[in-house]
């Protein structure tokens, strides 16, 4: 079993609160799971651990108070920081209009010794690493074990922008080992401090907590054609919010819109006007940190970027560690959700469906052709219609199960109605963990709520409607449950389709055809033979004019 060990100098941040608030985080023991305690002018003092927050005292916070941890803590920077000498605490201040101080956010600082045991091999490999995640999911912490752990054999200097990595002070913690720490007198300095590193220290690593402007999104591209390794943090959940945060997607090689010829469009199967990948990224490898025991790592950013803008699966690895300490790495394969209307709306990664236990390196095994065709990818092309999830249902002839929706922004009759034109199960949850999908408007979206954050760091699908109508909720159902032309009993001629599908499947994986031409059908049948060459990773288009049209499947 993995063991962490934890230095956290909790004392010498209790030292600075008001004793009586500072007693009180002693008595409720369970520093162990403590995140920070934070002391708002006329408000109760409260701790907040991993698993909620707790009052600590009957009183209210005075202006004694805050005084009193102000003295006793270093000066507070341009960026409103302050720490305390030797340790990795951030005690961060909340100002009015005239610039006094009202509230004080008291961060714990850990240094975990071995948090990095389930990346090392990547960070270790020389390439340029960006490591993704929403605060307080321990990026930094990361960071500041990848510098000591690189800092044994290699020279590094440390960007200490707000002294998080290195601990408040002129002498740096003893977290960082070798490391070398140069701090940076304002925030919007960075990029000057990161490019002052390359020319006057030549180090090998550069370590980067928090990029987040436009210049040093350049500063960093700037060091990683130099020749040295990057190492840099940066607020987002996935690779699809760095894509489309317009400040940073120059990290992965930025976006831009392309008009092609006539004869390159239909080669792709594509419109004219695409959207790709404008350089090479400045990362190598991108790590979206979901959570302090599981990762999502991007082996090659330039691929998963590329995929991503043509609509497709990027090439993922899962990373987690167990319950027993065991590191575990797998290929997971996601659903898409789709965005419904002609709003150009990023896709978002859906919930895992499959998994295959590998070891690093090794080649993900070629897939099994099952007769199971649910819960699979969607087709690529514009002719056969947008992407689609076919939703679960149960095995043999028996009736689905009905599909948990919440509703953001809908009205729930509506959503009713629109279910009961296709005899369609819906079962309307409350609770935004029970839902198999969310579907909301298009206001809404944009708009951001809590619950839709929730939904997408639980990989929940998302589907967005134009507005709140019944037609438009109609076809989102109809996408959703890929619905075929209802007409009360099985298709034979789809399931003979579907099986000729299998069997080409099969002739591919085996090795007897690059590729194979299935029987002509009909618009929705193609979409079927689509969506089942999808489930296994396999290229699939339709060629000729109706109604003669034709799918062809091959390997890619």
């Amino acid at each position: 079993m993995t063991q962490f060990q934890i230095t956290d100098d909790l004392e010498a941040l209790l030292n600075v609160l008001p004793p009586d608030i500072a007693q009180a985080v002693r008595d409720h023991n369970r520093n162990e799971v403590l995140v920070e305690v934070v002391l708002d002018l006329g408000r109760y003092p409260e701790a907040r651990y991993t698993d909620g927050e707790v009052a600590l005292c009957a009183r209210e916070v005075t202006e004694a108070d805050i005084q009193y941890v102000v003295s006793r803590i270093g000066e507070f920077d341009a960026d409103n920081r302050a720490g305390i000498q030797r340790t990795l605490h951030r005690i961060s201040a909340v100002r009015n209009r005239r610039g006094n101080i009202i509230g004080l956010t008291c961060r714990v600082g850990r240094a975990v010794y071995g948090t990095i045991e389930i990346v090392k091999d990547i960070i270790l490999s020389g390439k340029s690493i960006l490591l993704l995640g929403r605060p307080g999911v321990g990026k930094t912490t990361m960071l500041r074990e990848a510098a000591r752990v690189l800092a044994e054999h290699k020279r590094v200097i440390i960007v200490d922008t707000s002294n998080e990595i290195g601990g408040d002070g002129d002498i740096p913690h003893p977290a960082v080992g070798r490391a070398r720490r140069m701090q940076v007198p304002k925030p919007s300095l960075q990029h000057e401090v990161m490019i002052e590193a390359v020319e006057n220290h030549m180090p090998e690593v550069i370590i980067i907590d928090e990029i987040g402007r436009e210049l040093e999104a350049i500063a960093a591209r700037t060091i990683a054609e130099r020749g040295v390794q990057l190492i840099a943090t940066a607020h987002g959940n996935t690779l699809e919010n760095l894509l489309m945060n317009p400040t940073l997607s120059d990290l992965v090689g930025g976006v831009e819109s392309v008009t092609l010829s006539d004869e390159e469009a239909r080669r792709r199967g594509t419109q004219k006007t695409v959207l790709e990948r404008r350089a090479p990224p400045t990362f190598d490898v991108l790590i979206e940190i979901q959570d302090r025991q599981r990762l999502l790592v991007h082996h090659d950013v330039a691929a998963s970027v590329d995929a991503l803008l043509r609509g497709q699966q990027p090439d993922v690895e899962l990373r987690y560690r167990d319950e027993e300490g065991q590191i575990h790495v797998e290929r997971p394969r996601f659903r898409r959700a789709v965005m419904v209307g002609k709003s150009p709306l990023p896709f978002w990664r859906g919930e895992i469906i499959a998994t295959t236990p590998i070891s690093p390196g090794e080649p993900t095994p070629p897939p099994r052709v099952s007769a199971e065709r649910l819960g699979t990818f969607a087709p690529e092309e514009e002719s056969e219609g947008p992407p689609v999830w076919a939703a679960p249902a149960t095995s043999g002839n028996g009736p689905r199960r009905p599909l948990r929706v919440y509703p953001l922004g809908l009205a729930r009759n509506r959503l009713q109605r629109a279910a009961s034109v296709f005899g369609t199960p819906i079962q309307v949850v409350e609770q935004i963990h029970e839902a198999d999908v969310v579907i909301t408007t298009k206001a809404h979206y944009r708009r951001r709520p809590r619950t839709l954050i929730e939904a997408e760091g639980r990989g929940i699908p998302i589907y967005v409607v134009r507005s709140n109508t019944v037609t438009q909720i109609e076809s989102c159902l109809a996408d959703i449950l890929n619905l075929a032309p209802a007409n009360g009993e099985e298709d034979p001629q789809l399931t003979r389709a579907l099986e000729e599908a299998e069997a080409a499947i099969q002739k591919i994986f085996n090795g007897e055809a690059r590729y194979v031409d299935l029987s002509p059908q009909n618009a929705y049948i193609r979409r079927q033979q689509h969506l089942l060459a999808r489930q296994y990773n396999l290229i699939s288009h339709s060629y000729g004019k109706e109604p003669n049209r034709y799918v062809r499947i091959y390997a890619e």
